[in-house]
């Protein structure tokens, strides 16, 4: 299908599906976070998904490949990237199954529906305004810093969103995770699995991989943790076969 790109565009082989992607080399591209994130995802099949801030549409499209949920949306507040996540799902031919929507996340539930979905995901902003350095490109902010949405309200959201026994997943840094269970516990999503992911295995872990279900009983699951580089320049076997590519294939 032929999708016009646009000045500092271009197009990502996904190596799943023969999936792609459109991104922006001037923008926030995605990382490894959102890789692992749809990895960690469960989603049974007929599931209706959302993800909150879905950026250009990655975790949908990587989700659709990965599981066999029924719908799966992406909500994102930045009309660039609604426009190229848009594109993306024209160019994998995914219209019947993901559709990108604009608006807030902090009005997730009143533009989509309360206790609709069966799952909620997010890889949200990371930073509050005094922790890491500020982009002086705009979009960039918005995407690492909690300047158009918190912690809150990406948790706060998710739990009105999901029906009773939904699952909520998102990935976060380790440092703000008492923060962040915190929340979730005062927004009845309890945490249920957390994984650590580290560079390196005997390095701090740098993410935190964490589910949560809508008015579940207490008891979370400790999962092993995910090493990234087995050695400098080389990933880990279970990283290459999170991405979908051939050992001599991955850089």
């Amino acid at each position: 299908m032929m999708i016009n790109l646009l000045e500092q565009e271009r197009i990502d082989d996904l190596h799943i599906n023969g999936y792609q992607i459109i991104q922006n080399n001037e923008d926030f591209c995605f990382g490894i976070d959102a890789v692992l994130l749809s990895d960690f995802v469960k989603a049974k099949k007929g599931a209706k998904v959302i993800d909150l801030g879905t950026g250009t549409g990655i975790i949908p499209i990587l989700l659709s490949a990965k599981t066999k949920a029924e719908h799966i949306y992406g909500l994102e507040i930045q009309e660039k990237s609604v426009n190229m996540a848009r594109r993306s799902v024209q160019l994998n031919h995914l219209e019947d199954k993901i559709e990108i929507l604009a608006g807030d996340i902090k009005e997730a539930a009143t533009l989509m529906g309360a206790a609709s979905f069966d799952v909620v995901v997010s890889n949200p902003p990371y930073m509050i305004a005094s922790h890491g350095l500020n982009s002086a490109k705009e979009s960039k902010n918005i995407a690492r810093h909690e300047v158009l949405c918190c912690l809150e309200d990406v948790v706060s959201q998710g739990s009105k969103l999901l029906k009773e026994g939904g699952t909520f997943f998102m990935v976060h840094k380790p440092f703000r995770l008492a923060e962040i269970i915190a929340c979730m516990i005062k927004y009845h999503l309890e945490p249920k699995r957390l994984r650590m992911v580290h560079s390196y295995v005997n390095k701090e872990p740098s993410m935190v991989l964490i589910e949560g279900r809508k008015g579940s009983a207490s008891y979370l699951h400790i999962e092993p943790p995910l090493i990234v580089y087995s050695e400098p320049g080389q990933y880990s076997d279970e990283i290459y076969q999170i991405y979908g590519y051939e050992k001599e294939g991955m850089k």
